[in-house]
């Protein structure tokens, strides 16, 4: 299946289902090497009406962070952190500040 095909159907399952993040989050991951920009649309799209999606915070973190978006990925990662604590998901509290650490050390 071709990007572009992937992408149709992608945006079909967003308009049947709005308020299912997964589909809107699917979506930002497939335009995130291609159209960065579109992604981080979708990303604070997310982060506005799907605040619970974990899922988001790394992703549209370090988006933010390749985009030279410094105070925008500081944010969001400490969100998704005090996310991830607020649900208990241990792995995605340690990935997160994982890459919260790194991003802190890349841009001290």
């Amino acid at each position: 299946m071709s990007n572009l095909s992937r992408i149709e159907t992608l945006k079909s399952y967003a308009d049947q289902e709005p308020d299912n993040p997964f589909n809107w989050y699917a979506l930002a991951l497939e335009f995130r090497n291609d159209d960065p920009h579109q992604a981080l649309l979708y990303f604070k799209q997310l982060l506005t009406n799907h605040r619970t999606y974990l899922p988001t915070y790394y992703h549209a973190a370090s988006l933010c962070s390749e985009l030279n978006l410094i105070e925008d990925a500081k944010k969001i990662y400490e969100d998704g952190i005090s996310l991830a604590k607020e649900q208990q998901d241990l792995h995605a509290l340690r990935e997160l500040q994982n890459s919260y650490q790194n991003f802190l050390f890349e841009n001290d």
